[in-house]
């Protein structure tokens, strides 16, 4: 039972603090029963209840009962003020403001409030001394509180598209992260398998289970791309500034590549260490060009330069177009990646076929390095 109200007070439009404050002011305006004739203490406790009855379905509907209440409670103001009738234009107050956060579009909102200006124009012209009574309090109970509802239903709504988009953002960071590192290391696992299944003094049993893992690891790494698909949501995003694996320069990612089968050469031209950032990135561009070689392009020559000249360091890596070009799940998405992920360190990135080869560049400024 204590679950089913919870659940019932969640879906309402009402909050509780406006549950509690109804009431209240309900019950101020009962207690003035002597003040009021049958009808009008009857008409006084039925527009909040039929207001708050429609704030859920009909939220512009609601608007229009309030400002037509606003103005009618108007007519009881031409002397004093009733303790009563205060009571009324704040019930109207806290309705308005709801039915603000229910209907932000403007037009029907102005629409109901019309229906109130109407009905205020007809009492000023049967007693003069109403109409601005009238319009005042339209403007005070219920154009503005639902413009303070409006507010903070945008309000609400940007807080919820930001934390999307946040989440969105981190998956995309967390597929990016897996894509390089994973995909990497399940790239070289096949080669590595690929290269034990061709060994010569391989007897049979152990070529099929080499065999095997090649398979495997190929299986693998489709497996992975489709996940990453889905964790990017149908785009790149850019890619975490700093994993763990940066700490590995571009040398030892070429050893461990050659390592693993990967017939990969190494010309490095200028200084001897880069700098951290120029590093992290270089190292993120050799090792999506390596891990596409190895997918795309198994057994072909692979070549990886880099120069650097005048605080500048261009990263190149190029290998022959395969005779046939295998495309699996997700492919492309690390090189898009990189389109995206290396200006924002201040560089440029190319890749794409030149002259019977696949060449990658990336030209990557020293700035603000030591």
């Amino acid at each position: 039972m204590t679950s089913w109200i919870r659940r019932a007070a969640a879906r309402s439009p009402v909050p509780p603090w406006a549950s509690v404050l109804l009431v209240g002011l309900l019950a101020v305006v009962a207690m003035s029963h002597d003040e009021l004739a049958g009808w009008a203490l009857v008409a006084a406790l039925l527009a909040p209840v039929a207001g708050v009855a429609l704030l859920g379905p009909y939220p512009v509907a609601a608007l229009g009962v309030c400002a037509v209440t606003s103005v009618t409670v108007a007519l009881s103001m031409t002397d004093n003020v009733p303790v009563w009738s205060s009571a009324l234009c704040v019930a109207v107050f806290v309705i308005s403001l709801l039915a603000g956060r229910g209907a932000p579009k403007v037009a029907p909102a102005l629409g109901a409030c019309a229906a109130g200006v109407v009905l205020d124009v007809v009492f000023g012209l049967v007693r003069g001394e109403v109409w601005g009574v009238g319009a005042l309090l339209l403007g005070l109970t219920v154009a503005l509180p639902w413009l303070l509802g409006r507010s903070a239903h945008q309000q609400a709504e940007l807080v919820v598209v930001t934390a999307e988009r946040a989440m969105l953002q981190e998956r995309a960071r967390i597929a990016h992260d897996m894509h390089d590192t994973l995909g990497h290391e399940l790239s070289l696992l096949a080669l590595r398998a690929g290269a034990l299944e061709m060994a010569s003094d391989l007897d049979e049993r152990h070529r099929r289970a080499a065999a095997e893992l090649r398979e495997g690891a190929g299986l693998a790494t489709e497996r992975l791309a489709e996940v990453l698909a889905l964790l990017r949501d149908g785009g790149p995003a850019p890619l975490s500034p700093a994993p763990a694996r940066d700490a590995e320069d571009v040398r030892a990612l070429v050893d461990r590549a050659s390592g693993a089968g990967l017939p990969v050469s190494l010309e490095w031209h200028g200084v001897g260490h880069l700098p951290p950032v120029v590093g992290r990135v270089a190292h993120r561009v050799v090792q999506e060009a390596l891990t596409n070689a190895a997918k795309h392009a198994a057994g072909e020559a692979v070549r990886v330069r880099l120069a650097t000249s005048d605080g500048t360091t261009v990263v190149t890596v190029v290998n022959p177009l395969p005779r046939r070009v295998r495309r699996g799940a997700g492919g492309g998405a690390g090189l898009a990646a990189l389109r995206e992920y290396v200006p924002q360190y201040g560089g440029t990135f190319r890749a794409g076929p030149r002259g019977g080869e696949f060449e990658v560049v990336a030209t990557l400024p020293h700035v603000g390095e030591s």
